[in-house]
């Protein structure tokens, strides 16, 4: 048999997919099950994960002065829980609300002390925010993924810090002036003022 023939016992992939598709690649058009087995359990593995994190941070209602703040600067809105609750409201309209997850998700891995603890949360963003095959995955340059990558061999608290800088700025520079503009704020701002002026 020429290497061009395929063999009988050989599984036919689907007719949408390419032929003689490679079993070990990392693209998601491979039409091999050994893929298709990893994908359905990472799915199911972050589901699991995602389930634990909470629709939006514990906070107080923000003042009025607080609100108005918000437009002033980034930093200001991403230093108040009760802000980041609003603009990640804002973003899951966008659907880019992982930008936001994966920055908390940073956050919260700086806190930690535990290298265990930091080995498993370091891997469980890099598959739910960095890995190519996530539905999360997060818009990185080629070269913090290369650094991400090299960090991950020892993760640390800081592994991720190239790259939540950079969603920071992503956020701050491509969504922060939409969200400025959008109905989310404007009808807080409106609401706030108008309780405000009432007491």
């Amino acid at each position: 048999m020429s290497r061009h023939e395929t063999s009988p016992t050989t599984v036919q992939p689907a007719s949408n997919h390419r032929p003689n598709a490679c079993c070990f690649c990392w693209c998601c058009c491979c039409s091999c099950s050994w893929n298709e087995d990893r994908e359905r359990a990472w799915r199911a593995s972050r589901e699991t994960k995602l389930e634990s994190i909470p629709n939006c941070e514990a906070c107080a209602k923000p003042t009025p002065e607080e609100v108005q703040g918000w437009a002033q600067s980034f930093d200001k809105l991403m230093k108040s829980p009760a802000g980041r609750n609003v603009f990640r409201e804002f973003l899951r309209t966008e659907y880019s609300e992982e930008n936001m997850l994966f920055w908390l998700a940073c956050e919260e891995l700086k806190t930690e002390c535990n290298k265990h603890t930091i080995d498993e949360k370091a891997r469980m963003i890099y598959e739910d925010y960095i890995s190519i095959l996530s539905p999360k995955e997060v818009s990185l340059d080629s070269r913090v993924r290369e650094v991400i990558n090299r960090k991950m061999q020892e993760p640390s608290s800081h592994t991720f810090d190239d790259a939540q800088l950079q969603i920071y700025t992503l956020m701050h520079r491509d969504s922060y002036p939409r969200f400025l503009n959008s109905a989310i704020y404007k009808s807080l701002l409106q609401t706030v003022s108008h309780s405000s002026s009432e007491s």
